[in-house]
């Protein structure tokens, strides 16, 4: 019975994926079979480019196995953490706020069968992402050790040991905190505290210099080079335990005597689930019941987020300027959106410090040419970090809307004014990053003057064209529907934009080399430009600007016009 019980528990998920997979239709079916492709060709790079490392590990004497083994101890590490917190996430949303708890928990239905189903769904939610992307690195050391059947055998009952551990720790922190705190106010919290915590570890995986690793003349001894490649470790870390385990399967020359280490994973994987049931007895309803309480809002910064909104929005006008006060307002008061400019400074911050550490010195290639080079090339590499943050903040624009873009469609506002607006607000902070991006990288580049015009024109031109394929294109497939905007990107829209303007900065990046080549040619060896060459110069800048133009009005048309089919 009690088995039956939960079958009838995790059915209507399953039930839902099924007549997702029927109903989508041709369309649906080209986007399956699109992302399948994707992720095969990411599993064969990824696969490939681990078999390299490793590879270049072994022909290492003395301490390629040890860099191996370390890097399989950091790896596997990662993967722990990063299993925990996706846990806590997922488990907030299974185990507390999820739209049909109230149904479940109002059935004859024991707390412990209805906890049980949701651990499930937990667990297969936070780590299914997590495991299969992490495979091929582990698959690569399978093949460059040469290993057996059993060390696949062996991988896989370990990798479920170790997500079942850190999906149970997730869990329990989750019904710890829920507990003591509503869960909505956990949520925040939890948010808040992982991004600080993953903007320190990224600081200080940067700023710790990596790359020196594969540099000797930054150490002076084999201890100091050693001592860099030291991971966390402890015997009282479930990863310790696993990574011995698999080891040892790939080396069992030093993996005899691992039946401990087995047996310990696997008992406190068991044991976590036991303690979590008892502890779901205990605590799980009283948390629930405090996640149906209503929030209660601060009202100390209303006024200075009323006069932000307010003078942003007066420049549109009083239609648009309602749409976009209400945006600003909407964006500065979810948590899960205002914070996430921490992970966007963060990455500027990591951006521009890796352009300051270059080793140009150390190149053959002479100094003032790699400088102008690199800056050129910094260009596509700022183009494809402009787009990716557009993707999250534009492309989501219109999709933001949710449910009540029926009071957009049906009030008197127009639809291409409501698009432009839109479009106007993202464009100035977006030209600003990307201004910052290249201007900043070129100054540490110590680039010349044309070069840092030049990256700068292109880089705001570019701007343009990015901002507007991302607020068309985000018209063009809108979710209006969703859980979870930063869901809205990662659906096929998302990806057709990320390709679209990867290709654009592509082609105007290729448009402008040679022209920029021979400028560059000229002031190095003091000769003038023929009027042919200055033909040539001119006429493929102007196809660039050409093309940006196109790429500007050409997508908001179709999204205009993708807006106004719209029926839901």
């Amino acid at each position: 019975m009690p088995m039956k019980t939960l079958c009838l528990l995790l059915s209507p998920r399953l039930i839902g994926i099924k007549n997702r997979l029927i109903r989508s239709g041709n369309s649906g079916k080209k986007k399956t079979i699109l992302m399948g492709l994707l992720g095969i060709a990411f599993w064969v790079g990824m696969f490939l480019i681990s078999c390299r490392v490793l590879k270049y590990f072994q022909s290492i004497e003395m301490i390629g196995d040890l860099l191996a083994r370390h890097l399989l101890t950091m790896l596997l590490l990662t993967i722990f953490s990063l299993l925990i917190f996706s846990s806590v996430i997922s488990a907030l949303s299974n185990l507390f706020l999820s739209d049909d708890l109230e149904l479940c928990l109002s059935t004859p239905v024991s707390i412990e069968e209805i906890f049980l189903s949701r651990v499930i769904l937990t667990f297969i939610n936070s780590t299914w992402m997590i495991l299969i992307f992490s495979m091929p690195v582990f698959f690569a050391y399978g093949y460059v050790y040469a290993s057996g059947a059993g060390f696949y055998f062996t991988f896989l009952h370990m990798i479920v040991a170790m997500a079942m551990i850190a999906s149970g720790v997730g869990i329990f922190l989750t019904m710890a905190l829920v507990h003591i705190i509503p869960a909505q106010r956990t949520r925040d919290i939890i948010l808040l505290l992982s991004i600080v915590m993953v903007i320190a570890l990224y600081f200080l995986f940067r700023f710790l210099r990596p790359e020196r690793l594969v540099d000797p003349e930054a150490f002076f001894s084999v201890v100091q080079y050693m001592g860099a490649l030291k991971a966390p470790d402890s015997p009282y870390l479930p990863t310790r335990w696993i990574g011995k385990v698999i080891w040892g399967s790939l080396r069992p020359s030093v993996g005899q005597g691992c039946f401990f280490e087995i047996a310990l994973s696997w008992t406190t994987a068991l044991s976590v689930m036991v303690i979590n049931t008892w502890m779901a007895n205990l605590v799980y309803f009283s948390g629930f019941s405090k996640s149906r309480e209503a929030r209660k809002r601060r009202l100390g910064g209303k006024r200075v987020l009323a006069f932000l909104a307010g003078a942003c929005a007066r420049p549109f006008g009083d239609e648009v300027g309602a749409v976009i006060s209400k945006d600003i307002k909407v964006f500065f008061r979810d948590n899960t959106q205002w914070t996430q400019l921490l992970l966007l400074g963060a990455l500027v911050i990591v951006y521009v410090y890796n352009f300051s550490v270059l080793p140009l010195h150390k190149s053959p290639i002479p100094l003032d040419f790699l400088q102008n080079e690199l800056a050129f090339l910094n260009m596509g590499l700022a183009g494809f970090v402009l787009s990716a943050v557009c993707a999250r903040f534009v492309f989501t624009a219109v999709s933001a809307e949710g449910k009540a873009y029926w009071i957009i469609r049906t009030s008197p506002l127009n639809i291409k004014r409501y698009l432009w607006g839109k479009y106007l607000l993202f464009l100035s902070p977006m030209l600003l990053l990307g201004e910052a991006l290249v201007v900043l990288t070129n100054y540490y580049l110590n680039v010349t003057s044309f070069m840092m015009v030049l990256s700068a024109a292109t880089m705001f031109l570019l701007t343009f064209s990015i901002v507007s394929m991302a607020m068309g294109f985000g018209a063009i497939y809108p979710r209006f529907q969703h859980e979870n905007i930063a869901q809205v990107s990662m659906g096929f829209g998302g990806l057709s934009y990320m390709i679209a303007s990867a290709v654009l900065t592509g082609v105007v990046i290729l448009i402008e080399a040679w022209p920029v080549y021979m400028i560059f040619m000229a002031q190095k060896k003091g000769v003038e430009i023929s009027m042919g060459q200055w033909g040539f110069i001119v006429a493929s800048f102007a196809l660039a600007l050409a093309i940006l133009a196109a790429a500007v009005f050409k997508p908001m048309k179709k999204g205009f016009e993708a807006l106004e089919r719209y029926e839901g």
